[in-house]
Formats: structure tokens, sequence, C-alpha cells
């Protein structure tokens, strides 16, 4: 169900986030010689034999004492536990077993996860004595490698790959409008879904997906097809409470990998958050179609423009979202739920709209004779001809003479031309330039 979860995790100073970046191919993670570094959650999306998953590396330590070092690895291994399906557990092979090694082992024995023991620091085929301290763990035998050399990654991405549950990749069929409803916790996902499929009573059957991942519900209006991808789920234990809404940003992103149409609720009572920007980020980054609703709008006081003053903080919020439609609603009485479908219908037409190359040519020319295209120390832009490259979302390569001269407010002109002619609301545009002959 969408893309595997792959966790690091490990006491402080093992090499973590060194394996990391070794993985994602790039430097993503700060690496540095001391513990306590990588002070948040830091994700890539991971490849290996054309497998693909999601890398987490597991952060946050700022050890004063050793209980505090202890205390933050539970937390750590709690948090993995919930949201991955494979955990390396890395240990520092040079160094031997330690006391915090064994603490998390004892967490990870009781999961159901499927745990990799990853010995670090391992720099030639013998194993050093230290190696045969943690088979004590229980955990199996630990897998070798060198992450700052490359040693042993490649078996050890085998074993992972191994590893990964088999039903991760269901398929719809290209009529099904997958919908995924993304936000932080509590701001009204599940009770959304749940009023929606209440009101219309046309559930086909609930599929659901493991308990720190995504849920899919199936469902048919009229001939329409539907399913939901709900991202809820992670339960609260007190200790992952602080980190609970930084995981649940690795549980939306998969769902919107999945997804043509993402929901974005937001919780009308705490207004729009830093992490709302990043959740609505990522379905912006990856091209989906977006609807914005500002749920729980029952329990706002409301005067004569808190409406307009609420929307405009949204807009502001959210700016690189400008073409997503902002819905008020209440999941609790249901006000406005039922123009939700409606609206999920435009924007995955939109999202998948196709425009012929001529239609497309002739918007074209007519924006160019009403507003010229810049010129810069006498050479002017020409626009020869464009045409739609892809849908999901719509994407245009425009031919040109340079693209030097094509500024980024004449790019966004040609946008606001497309719009105004298609409306493509909800959706957002791609732009290709290229220079004729290239």
């Amino acid at each position: 169900m969408g893309r595997p979860i792959l966790a690091i995790v490990g006491r402080p100073n093992v090499g973590k986030s060194t394996l990391f970046n070794r993985i994602a191919g790039k430097r993503i993670s700060i690496v540095e010689d001391k513990p306590g570094v990588t002070r948040d959650r830091i994700y890539a999306e991971g490849e290996w034999l054309n497998n693909y998953f999601t890398m987490i590396d597991t952060g946050g330590i700022e050890p004063d004492s050793e209980d505090i070092i202890l205390s933050q690895m539970r937390t750590q291994a709690e948090i993995a536990i919930e949201t991955a399906d494979v955990i390396f557990f890395m240990v520092d092979g040079a160094e031997g077993l330690t006391s915090i090694d064994r603490e998390v082992a004892n967490m990870l024995r009781k999961s159901s996860r499927n745990i990799i023991l990853v010995a670090n620091k391992v720099d030639s085929h013998t194993p050093p004595n230290t190696i045969y301290e943690f088979y004590e763990l229980g955990l199996g035998e630990p897998i070798m490698i060198s992450a700052s050399h490359g040693y042993g990654i490649g078996d050890l991405l085998d074993e992972a790959i191994a590893s990964f549950p088999k039903d991760k990749n269901m398929n719809y069929e290209e009529d099904v409008i997958k919908v995924a409803v993304i936000g932080k916790p509590n701001a009204g996902k599940s009770s959304l879904i749940n009023k929606i499929l209440g009101e219309q009573r046309v559930i086909v059957s609930d599929i659901p997906g493991t308990t720190r991942d995504a849920i899919d519900t199936p469902f048919n209006i009229g001939n329409e097809k539907f399913v939901f991808i709900d991202t809820a789920g992670m339960r609260k234990k007190k200790r992952i409470t602080e980190n609970i809404e930084r995981y649940s940003v690795i549980r939306s992103l998969t769902a919107i990998e999945r997804a043509d149409v993402c929901l974005m609720i937001i919780d009308a009572e705490e207004g729009i958050t830093e992490q709302d920007k990043k959740i609505a980020g990522y379905a912006h980054d990856n091209g989906k179609g977006t609807i914005i609703l500002v749920n729980k709008w029952d329990l706002i006081d409301k005067e004569d423009r808190t409406y307009l003053t609420f929307e405009k903080k949204v807009r502001e919020g959210l700016a690189f979202m400008s073409y997503a439609p902002i819905l008020f609603i209440s999941a609790l009485t249901g006000k406005r739920v039922n123009k939700i479908i409606d609206l999920i219908k435009i924007v995955s037409n939109n999202h998948s709209m196709r425009i012929s190359t001529g239609v497309l040519n002739d918007i074209i020319g007519e924006a160019i004779l009403m507003n010229q295209p810049p010129s810069d120390k006498g050479k002017r832009l020409k626009i020869f001809y464009g045409t739609q490259m892809a849908s999901k979302p719509p994407k245009f390569v425009i031919f040109i003479n340079d693209k030097e001269l094509m500024h980024f407010s004449y790019a966004r002109y040609l946008e606001n031309q497309i719009r105004t002619s298609f409306g493509l609301e909800g959706t957002s545009i791609l732009f290709e330039f290229r220079e004729r002959g290239k």
C-alpha cells in the first residue's frame, strides 16, 4: 500500500546519517563526528534494483546524561516501530555491544517489524572480535558494513528488499480516483471520511493497510469509482507525543505519492501551521491535485469578516498553492461536506486534462498579442509554439529562441492565460522551456 518505509535506528555516533546519505546518493543528513547532530527527522526516497522505498534517518538526540540518551533512544525506537516496515538497527561493530544497544534491542524484539541488525565501521572481510557480542541480542546475524567506505551496502539493501511486505503496491483501475486525506494528527481526517461515506452509504469494502500506514476505503457513487487513502492511526504513547507530528509527515508522503487528488485538512481552531505548510508542500511538489478543507469551522466564533480573514491567512501561508480551492467545513455537523465529492471530480478532471496543440497555440498567440514578450539588450524573446507533453499535472513544453529571455513574470503570465481559458482549478501547471533546435 504505497512505498515501503525503512527507518534507521541506533544510539549516537554509530553512523546512521552516513548510511542514510550513502543509500540516498546525496548528502541530506548532517554528518559530523559527534553524537546528537541529527536534530530532526530526515527523509529521502531510496531505490535499489528498481525497488523504491521511503527512508527515515531518526534523530533528535542531544545527550546531557546517560538517562537522557536512553530515554530518547526509547522514543526513537517507538516511533520507528510505529512508522516503518523494516528497521535497520545500527550498532558500532568496532566498539562492541553497549547497554543502550541492549535496551533498544529489547524493544525491537517485542515488535512485529522486520529488524535487520547492522554492524557499522567494519572495514574488512575479517570481522573484529567485538562482532560476536551482538549475537546475544537475539536479532540474528549482524550484517557487517562500512557506511563511510560503501562496504557491504549492496548485501544490506538486498536483505531490506527481501524483508519489505509484499502488499505494498496495490494498484487500482485507471478510472478510479484516488484521494489522499492528509493533514496533521487530530485535524479530523478520519471523521471526514466517515461522514462522507455515512451520508453516501456507498461503501464497497474496507481494505486496511498496516496499523501505521494508510487505510484504503474504495467506494462508488453511481458509476464513478473512488478510493479514500486515510493517513490516521498512529497511536499516541506518552513518550512519542512530541515527535508524532514529525512522523505523520512520512505517512502523509506515502499516501500523497499514490493519490490523484489530496484533501488537505486544516484545523480551524489551530489555524495554518508550519506542519500544514510542510504537508501541503509535499502535495504541491509531487504535482497532485489539491483541495484545502478548513475543518471544525462550526467551533469558530464568527464576526463580520471572519471568513475572509481566515481565507487570507490560508492563502498567505500556502502561497505556493494559489490554484487550490478552499472549502470551510465541519466533519462533525456535515456542513458543506456534501460539496466535497463534486469538487474532487472537478479537480481530478483538471488534473488529468489534455489540451490539443492547436488550441494551446491559439491561446499562446492571443497572449502574445495582448502582452508582448520581454526583451533584453535589443534581443526580444520569441515564442515559436507549445505542446502538452504530460498530464497529472498538465505539463507544457514551450519552444523559444533564448531561455535567458524567459522571465519568471512572463511565464506566470502565460500560466494565467491558460488558466483563464481552461480553469484548471485545483491543479498545478508545469512548464518546460526549450530553445528550438536543442
